[in-house]
């Protein structure tokens, strides 16, 4: 048994056999814990601990563990995990992602694997996709969590330090992966280690998996601080942009969402500012904030991308329909659709800390997920973070019934075709849950509704303060609801009394998703748990999805299509089309992703750099070690630059001879031989650099290691490396603007950009201990002098 077990984590797919055996077993323990009373069965626990501290692996536990919690939520919660859920729980104990179709109870999965890797004493967390779910999920279980004596904490936004790490100091954390990412940049800009609010990254269980790590991966976390760029020019930029007209103007590339100014573009912006080239390099801040104001213009769109709500412009997320609570576009972007929309101007932010989603979890030492459709991203998963996907099987069989996508040519055929479905099925009093994919398409659909007096509630952002209660009565008789894709994530949807009788909960999709996991999610809405249920996605070839298709392939399968009165496409196989395009768009987003991954190891492992200096800073005990460290650092990158470099290069000549200068007089070291130095004597220089630090070193090692001066150098240490790191951020961002360009030159641009950021990052580490050492010997230089 215990090497079925062990085989799960060898990194193969879990079988279907191998999980029943492992199910099989836990049931048979069933009766004996039934029997135990709630302090023998809560004495398991402290049991298990001493097991796992005395070398025992997960493994060896799960099988009593999992019979333990069962039995402690038949007690405390009154639900007994049936057996397909103990299967999701072995796969995620396992570090592996379980896809369990929607409404199978993942939540009281969840508490298997957070039980069994809890017991470690080094944190779990479970992150769910928002934060009414993260308290939701904690409300529920944290009773079950204590009743086995295990602490459980909230980590959410907008709570006090003290308070997140009391959360984070709990056996169990429930929080979403947004800010457990924000506490971990946070954390990396504090200025004492009593402020760290985190321990080190353990385990972590992710609900929705697919929608963290795959659709919010693109989506840096950004912590930012003010700019001092001018807002005035926005709104001036403003007017003058928005009669540019595409084409002649500037040119707009759909698929890549890209713009290119052109001439005439060029010669109105001149004329309008008084501008003889606006590409001159005085003005490339001028420039950037032309082509942001272009963007906000032509790609960006209000009540799809964005909305506007209380004299502010707030993100919208396209995956889910979700506001994206204290998110700002970044790089001007943000001012310039204030300005497109006419409401009050925000100073723009500059980075001074970020990483990627998918960075972050990849700094955990055990990750698992759970969703409902991880399958169609199996290999991803695979690639990314090196997860296994195995599907788990439906507690009841699926009685839902997934009719045949029809396909329209015309948008307006469509829209008549849904409402009309609507109505037949509304009619016969079965609930109508309508998935759109933006709050636009939601609003559209709704004058349509409206116009033939079919009452219908609206689910999406701009309602999400009710988007729970609203949901959860979609399955109510003679219910219409529209929602966005959130429809399909965390509250559950049950039938009214008599609706399960007349065929359950009727699902419309009203367009294919760039993604088929968030289609999955739609049609996962009904049918849950062995309800009766139905669903069919009712889409046109006007469709947002067709806009980042290939203009040539798509208009030859235009020119061949064959429609019936009513608009439907009835060949060439129009099915067997859509999804093909789905499946190119999925995959260029795959490849943008990988494109981003690739650029990201290279800055995250810059970051991780900087990040370990910063937290030798805070927990060193003698700060004196870090100076002599950065002295060794210095001395030796400049004698490897006078030995690798001709003497005749004069910026290395002035930074060594300056430094020689700069040295000495800090440390009051006067010798007749500077005065004489030949800068073309290499072996001179190398003496008299060594010469000078060598005094230094004598200064640094001298001065007391409990000074009060230690304090006042160590703040500095960290201040400046932060500094430096917001200037360096800057400086790969727009490295990587240009890696495209670079990449026309039949070179890597990946190798060529990992180049020039390694060397931008080695030049702000020298800039960084130059700084350092030198604000030491003013400081401990004075003393000695005293």
């Amino acid at each position: 048994m215990l090497h079925s077990i062990k085989k799960m984590i060898s990194g193969e797919v879990i079988e279907l056999k191998q999980l029943k055996k492992i199910v099989s077993k836990i049931n048979a323990l069933e009766d004996s814990f039934t029997n135990k009373t709630d302090l023998e069965l809560q004495s398991y626990t402290t049991s298990f601990r001493d097991q796992l501290n005395n070398g025992a692996t997960p493994e060896e536990i799960m099988l009593e563990a999992f019979a333990v919690v069962r039995e402690a939520s038949k007690r405390v919660l009154g639900k007994r995990h049936y057996d397909t859920q103990l299967m999701g729980g072995a796969v995620l104990t396992q570090s592996q992602i379980a896809q369990m179709q929607t409404g199978e109870g993942k939540t009281l999965v969840a508490t298997l694997p957070a039980y069994v890797m809890a017991l470690h004493g080094k944190g779990t967390h479970i992150i769910t996709a928002n934060e009414y779910l993260a308290s939701r999920d904690f409300e529920e279980m944290k009773p079950l969590f204590e009743f086995l004596g295990l602490t459980v904490g909230l980590n959410i936004s907008g709570i006090e330090s003290d308070e997140k790490q009391a959360a984070y100091n709990c056996d169990i954390t429930y929080g979403t992966g947004t800010e457990f990412g924000f506490d971990y940049l946070r954390d990396h800009m504090v200025q004492s280690e009593d402020q760290l609010v985190q321990r080190p990254l353990f385990y972590a269980l992710i609900d929705e998996v697919d929608s963290i790590l795959i659709d919010e991966a693109r989506t840096p976390l950004i912590i930012a601080g003010k700019s001092n760029a001018s807002l005035n020019l926005f709104p001036i930029m403003q007017l003058v942009i928005s009669s540019f007209k595409d084409e002649e103007d500037y040119n707009y590339y759909p698929e890549t969402k890209q713009i290119v100014l052109l001439d005439n573009g060029a010669d109105r912006l001149e004329e309008a500012f008084g501008i003889d080239n606006v590409y001159d390099r005085e003005h490339r801040e001028f420039m950037h904030i032309a082509m942001q104001t272009l963007r906000a213009k032509v790609v960006m769109r209000k009540d799809v991308d964005y909305i506007v709500k209380d004299d502010k412009v707030m993100i919208v997320d396209p995956y889910t329909g979700r506001i994206m609570e204290g998110r700002t576009f970044s790089d001007g972007l943000h001012q310039a659709i204030e300005a497109k929309e006419k409401v009050s101007i925000k100073e723009e932010n500059n980075t001074q800390a970020s990483i990627m989603i998918q960075h972050y979890f990849r700094l955990y030492k055990h990750v698992s997920g759970m969703t409902g459709s991880a399958v169609p991203s199996r290999d991803e998963f695979w690639e990314t973070y090196n997860l296994r996907v195995t599907e788990i099987p439906t507690n009841k069989p699926n009685k839902r019934i997934d009719m045949e996508t029809l396909v329209y040519l015309k948008y307006e055929d469509k829209m008549k075709k849904i409402v009309e479905e609507t109505q037949k099925y509304h009619e016969t009093g079965r609930p109508v849950l309508i998935g759109t994919t933006s709050i636009e398409q939601s609003e559209k659909l709704s004058s349509y509704l409206k116009e033939r007096s079919i009452e219908h509630s609206i689910l999406n952002a701009k309602t999400v303060e009710d988007e729970a209660e609203l949901i959860s009565q979609a399955g109510q008789m003679n219910k219409i609801m529209l929602a966005t894709n959130m429809a399909g994530r965390g509250t559950d949807i049950n039938l009214g009394e008599g609706v399960a009788e007349l065929g359950g909960l009727h699902i419309i999709g009203t367009e294919l998703h760039s993604s088929a996991r968030i289609d999955m999610q739609l049609r996962g809405r009904g049918g849950r748990q062995g309800d009766p249920g139905s669903s069919q996605f009712i889409i046109s070839l006007e469709d947002e999805l067709f806009n980042y298709y290939d203009e040539e392939e798509f208009a030859k399968y235009k020119n061949k299509l064959k429609t019936d009165g009513s608009g439907l496409v009835i060949s060439s196989n129009p099915i067997k089309f859509v999804y093909n395009v789905q499946n190119v768009i999925e995959g260029m987003h795959f490849s943008s992703r990988s494109h981003l991954l690739k650029l990201d190891d290279i800055n995250n492992d810059q970051q991780r750099v900087m990040y370990n200096y910063r937290e030798k800073a805070l927990k060193v005990e003698n700060m004196q070690m870090l100076i002599i460290d950065a002295m060794h650092e210095r001395l030796n990158n400049l004698i490897d630059e006078l030995a690798e470099n001709d003497v005749h290069e004069s910026s290395i000549l002035n930074e060594i001879m300056d430094e020689i200068k700069i040295i000495s007089m800090l440390t009051s070291f006067e010798s007749d031989s500077f005065t004489s130095l030949d800068s073309e004597n290499k072996g001179q220089l190398k003496n008299a650099l060594e010469a000078v630090y060598e005094k230094a070193f004598e200064i640094v090692n001298m001065t007391s290691s409990d000074s009060e001066d230690w304090r006042n150098i160590q703040s500095y240490y960290t201040e400046t490396l932060d500094r430096l790191w917001i200037g360096h951020l800057d400086n790969l961002h727009h490295l990587r603007e240009g890696i495209s360009i670079r990449g026309y030159g039949q070179e890597d641009p990946y190798r060529l950009y990992s180049f020039d950021a390694l060397h931008l990052f080695q030049g702000m580490l020298h800039t960084f201990f130059r700084d350092v050492i030198r604000y030491n010997l003013q400081v401990n230089g004075v003393k000695e002098e005293q």
